[in-house]
């Protein structure tokens, strides 16, 4: 492949982004003159890291910083501006904070700065507490977050349960305005296609919010060719998977927040812990987050090797002025490198133990059979075998929700006899959990079909069908995955993954160890490359809800001043409801194959552990 295929367009600059949110948080601050405290909510202490730091806080006026709690906040300024989510919890506490003030008759000034924006619900909280008129609110548009060159995320996990499990609405207008922001800055997105009841709600909220910016939009150069909006229940069962490229297990091990990772003792060979960011800005992790964790040892120990032989050089330096450049120009470079080695290596020691687990690679075996469809019954066999040895809930659960979602729901009797031996085993009190993965469609039992059915012509079982299409969209109930078709119309399973080439990989499989192609990832090949759902209706038909496309004549595209020439090669891919490490790396690879440059946004990034964690009924 050519290093230009390779290398692709160029990314719009992200940072933008940063930056003006950075000046919204330091003008919002600044409104309230003099020293002050700053109260932030737990949820928003990491992805306010990648914003501004404490030492950019205390330059504007920031005092101490709180992490908000149920406690009272003694000493301090008489000034205390709160930094929070716009959630009705975290307005109550907010509240019986400033009530407890008052009893005690200490007098301060109370500023709320909600994020991403102010809701009328959070006021009525402060009205009916009766510490309305003691504050005064601002908002916050924190909305998408640059967390690498090409990945953004709003940090909101709680969209998913929100919207796909309680039909909540709340979020979308926030989502819905960080694309409106991305085009102000970027230029307007000619070509948009979507999947999902909330990508196609999103797309004509970003329609309707843009005409009524009009004519201002116009002037800006389009650097951003293609949009595409996909809904999290469109593709359940790639997040479910095990992730095996490294960034993917460095969140199911370690767990990534806002794209920064904390590494314990085990890792750093110290008795302290490290926090570090993970970003395309570190060289050596830029090369390994991709890669299938069987290719990165080899990786390390050949950069080991290279940095040794740099460090060698300076045995070789003849004179001051030699070694004056190479410490000017290479040493501090070559530490930070070998800093980072360091800690990927001891990263990938922890992994592999992790992995070198009895259980792991029967674990394995189990996932790609159901991937594949074969070996059904022994796979439910090593599920029970986990629910009887009560291995973590959450990987069970994760199991079991792909088990379900794999096979288009489950036969009457194994649904309630694994249902069963999970209760029995892990306790009644995760009957409200259950219900929650039924409702989503992810653990369901399989509708065997009623005697009167065979009885109707076909006429009529056509308009049941229909009737029963139109009442699931209405009442937003699950939809029965249809994984087995879909995956036989895209070819999500290759033919040969045995003898699968990860270290040169040339499909996107290599992600799963070449058992299976993210759904979501081929869907976005196959509608980028016809440009549109033409030649693809009978997948689409298949999936949750319903699609979409907005195109602009080719003709028109790219007309306006300062516009990129390789904007047609940039694709914007949004996911509703969170996105995996995996689907990324995905893409990535996708991009380096077809010529085009992804930029990845999403509500949140998560994995099977999260997402089932995210509509558990315990805390």
């Amino acid at each position: 492949m050519a290093v230009s295929a390779v290398l692709g367009p160029k990314l719009p600059d992200l940072q933008y982004l940063k930056r003006l949110a950075r000046d919204q948080l330091v003008h919002l601050l600044e409104s309230l003159p003099g020293r002050k405290d700053l109260v932030i909510d737990p949820d928003l202490m990491t992805p306010l890291d990648r914003i501004a730091g404490a030492s950019l806080l205390k330059q504007h006026g920031v005092d101490k910083i709180f992490k908000l709690e149920r406690t009272k906040i003694h000493g301090g300024c008489d000034q205390l501006v709160y930094l929070v989510r716009s959630k009705l919890t975290t307005t109550k506490l907010i509240a019986d904070q400033i009530t407890a003030d008052i009893r005690d008759a200490r007098k301060r000034k109370y500023k709320i700065i909600m994020t991403p924006r102010r809701l009328q619900v959070c006021d009525m909280v402060l009205e009916h507490e009766g510490v309305f008129g003691l504050v005064s609110i601002e908002e916050l548009h924190l909305d998408l977050i640059p967390l690498d060159r090409d990945l953004l995320s709003m940090e909101l996990p709680q969209f998913f349960r929100d919207y796909f499990l309680h039909g909540d609405q709340t979020w979308l207008a926030s989502i819905a305005k960080s694309l409106v922001n991305i085009q102000s800055l970027f230029g307007p997105i000619p070509n948009v296609y979507g999947q999902g009841r909330c990508a196609k709600m999103v797309a004509d909220m970003v329609e309707m919010m843009m005409s009524e910016q009009g004519e201002r939009q116009s002037s800006v150069g389009c650097e951003i060719g293609h949009l595409f909006l996909i809904d999290r229940d469109v593709d359940y069962v790639t997040p479910l998977c095990t992730q095996v490229t490294y960034e993917g297990l460095l969140d199911d091990i370690f767990g990534i927040k806002s794209g920064s990772v904390e590494f314990g003792p085990d890792v750093t060979g110290t008795d302290k812990s490290i926090k570090i960011m993970l970003s395309g800005e570190d060289e050596v992790f830029r090369a390994i987050r991709d890669r299938h964790f069987s290719n990165v040892f080899g990786f390390l120990s050949a950069k080991a090797k290279e940095l040794q032989t740099s460090y060698d050089k300076r045995h070789n330096l003849k004179s001051v002025q030699d070694m004056k450049q190479f410490v000017s120009e290479e040493l501090s470079n070559l530490k930070k490198q070998h800093k980072a080695l360091t800690l990927h290596i001891g990263a990938c020691e922890t992994i592999t133990k992790n992995k070198s687990r009895g259980d792991f690679e029967e674990q394995m075996r189990t996932e790609h059979g159901l991937l594949e469809g074969v070996d059904v019954r022994e796979c439910i066999n090593f599920i029970e075998e986990s629910i009887n040895r009560q291995h973590s809930r959450t990987e069970v659960l994760r199991l079991l929700c792909m088990l379900s979602s794999t096979q288009g729901g489950l036969p009457s009797k194994d649904y309630k006899s694994l249902k069963t031996q999970f209760l029995q085993s892990y306790g009644t009190e995760h009957l409200l959990t259950l219900h929650n993965l039924k409702k989503l469609g992810l653990f369901v039992e399989q509708q065997a079909p009623d005697a009167t059915t065979n009885k109707l012509t076909d006429k009529m079982a056509a308009k049941l069908t229909d009737g029963m299409a139109s009442l699931q969209l209405q009442l937003q109930l699950p939809k029965k995955s249809q994984f087995r078709a879909v995956s036989r119309k895209l070819n999500l399973i290759p033919k040969s993954a045995e003898n699968f080439e990860l270290r040169n990989p040339n499909d996107m499989a290599y992600v799963f160890s070449g058992a299976y192609a993210p759904l979501s990832c081929k869907l976005i090949e196959q509608v980028l490359q016809r440009e549109g759902w033409t030649g693809v209706e009978d997948i689409a038909k298949l999936l949750p809800g319903d699609n979409f496309v907005h195109l602009k004549a080719k003709s028109a595209r790219g007309k306006s001043a300062g516009s990129n020439p390789d904007s047609d090669k940039i694709v914007l891919v949004y996911f509703l409801g969170g996105c995996s490490y995996t689907e990324v790396s995905a893409l990535r690879f996708l991009g380096k194959q077809k010529g085009y440059r992804f930029l990845v946004a999403t509500t949140a990034l998560i994995n099977g552990g999260k997402l089932i964690e995210s509509v558990s009924g315990w805390k």
